[in-house]
């Protein structure tokens, strides 16, 4: 059997990916050579050893809280992230172009926030419609002429990528909001290294734990000038929020107060936090709730979760936001199949990593498009994360199709569709030995006046047989994600091998 298939004895043998490109062993013709080495040390393993690894795993990760919130109609659920010891890895070639996509994908969707709140140029050009802008529920009017410090609006986006059958990374969508996961990209390399050392060892494996630093340098950067040591606060709508783990992580990783709305006052269009010795001027604030609930002054006036008076203090240049009010627009799953020609209108360049083909329903043919061919496409509604509300035309039953049918008729601006992409697969542990399961990857960037990218990000792991939905919210879980140094062992040597 080919060497990009499964080994002939050992822990991997007899795995078979069944014909979707796969993580470790990449594709019959093209055998990943960068993970010979982790294949090597892997199939030397014997299955039962692998599971009581992954019971200690599992142990730890209940001692130590590592959990996510699911919201249901009646109860709150805290349930442990599932989590898989065989890792995803990255050639160090590979990511370098994965690196300077993210990078380029993050600079034009600042340049184009920057845009439409002010001259509105790639609207009046014709390159973007302005409804689609201008009528986005993302949209903020309290933005326009508004300048943030290094025209950057996100500071932290997370995009959603996937490998299709050929082998090549494509952009699912991006997430510039209030993207969440980092914390499981550093608590999962913790754990590897507690519980998987010898499977890790000399491999040359980047590091992931600047993170928290970065954030902070950055939240440091974009704080009113003039101040020496800016007061940085993380600010979490509470204990209910579905990532308040991760809001508690990366408090303690920037070593900032975690903060509530309640624990900040506004005096004089300046913020303040509350404590034992009184109040503390505040200069920065990483918030994690979302533009809505931010302020019941300029939103939502029945939000309990934010500040009265913050977007008149943050309008005034007296407190820095991360990330910027009104970048959702941004990430609206129709106006990300415009992020191609944001690209060469505002950087004069091709698109590094693609995006998935998408049709976008409020325009009448791709209405027609999607209707015609429901059965073989995947329906996602615009608004929606997290997995909820998408229709996978291959495996719906006939009425689920003709339910989503009507509702793309009813409201076709609320929707987008796109082919099925064979996700990419990577061996998992699962009751019945090693499988092949479905993932994604989440690589984190952070920018203030520059851009760095987390070597790696979340990969995440559709734990059913067959599933394609990755999300924790649906039953999915994560793996540690491996970028290799590009010459680990020393000059002579190959990626993640020997000579």
């Amino acid at each position: 059997m080919s060497e990009s298939a499964a080994t002939d004895r050992g822990l991997l043998a007899g795995y078979d990916p069944g014909g979707f490109y796969d993580e470790l062993f990449g594709q019959v013709a093209a055998p990943a050579a960068h993970t010979r080495l982790v294949r090597r040390r892997l199939d030397s393993m014997a299955l039962e050893e692998l599971r009581r690894r992954a019971h200690d795993a599992e142990l730890e990760l209940y001692n130590l809280g590592i959990t996510f919130l699911i919201m249901s109609e009646r109860d709150a659920v805290d349930r442990i992230l599932p989590f898989d010891l065989i890792p995803r890895t990255i050639s160090a070639a590979e990511w370098e172009r994965l690196e300077a996509g993210v990078v380029q994908r993050v600079t034009a969707l600042n340049l184009f926030l920057h845009d439409i709140y002010h001259d509105q140029k790639i609207i009046k050009d014709g390159v973007v419609p302005a409804d689609l802008v201008l009528g986005n529920p993302n949209y903020r009017p309290h933005m326009a002429g508004l300048d943030v410090p290094h025209g950057t609006y996100i500071h932290i986006l997370g995009v959603d990528l996937v490998r299709d059958g050929s082998g090549t990374f494509r952009v699912l969508e991006d997430n510039g909001r209030v993207p969440s996961g980092v914390s499981y990209v550093i608590e999962n390399r913790h754990m590897m290294t507690r519980v998987f050392p010898d499977l890790m060892q000399d491999i040359g494996i980047r590091p992931v734990d600047e993170y928290g630093m970065r954030l902070l340098q950055t939240m440091a950067e974009i704080a009113p000038a003039g101040i020496r040591e800016p007061r940085v606060v993380l600010l979490s709508p509470g204990t209910y929020n579905s990532a308040f783990f991760e809001h508690i992580f990366l408090a303690r990783e920037m070593g900032v107060p975690l903060v509530e709305g309640r624990d900040l006052v506004i005096h004089d269009d300046r913020v303040y936090m509350r404590t034992i010795g009184g109040l503390a001027r505040v200069d920065a604030i990483y918030r994690r709730i979302g533009d809505d609930f931010l302020d019941p002054k300029a939103f939502n006036p029945a939000s309990l979760l934010g500040v009265p008076g913050l977007f008149e203090a943050y309008r005034k240049g007296h407190v820095a936001l991360a990330n910027a009010i009104g970048t959702g627009v941004a990430d609206d799953k129709a106006v990300y199949c415009y992020v191609p020609r944001m690209i060469r209108y505002y950087l004069d360049q091709d698109a590094i990593i693609p995006n998935v083909d998408t049709y976008i329903c409020r325009e009448p043919d791709s209405l027609k498009y999607t209707c015609d061919n429901l059965a073989n496409l995947v329906v996602k509604p615009v608004g929606e994360a997290g997995g909820y509300g998408i229709v996978i035309g291959p495996r719906a039953t006939q009425m689920e199709l003709e339910r989503c049918r009507e509702k793309l008729l009813a409201n076709p601006e609320n929707y987008i569709s796109q082919p099925l992409v064979p996700l990419s697969v990577c061996p998992t542990l699962t009751d019945t030995g090693i499988e092949p399961r479905h993932v994604d990857l989440r690589p984190f960037a952070i920018t203030g006046s520059k851009t760095w990218v987390l070597p790696g990000g979340l990969s995440r792991v559709a734990l059913r047989r067959g599933a394609l939905v990755v999300n924790s919210s649906q039953g999915g879980g994560s793996k540690d994600t491996w970028v290799l140094e590009a010459n680990p062992l020393g000059p002579g040597t190959m990626e993640g091998g020997r000579p």
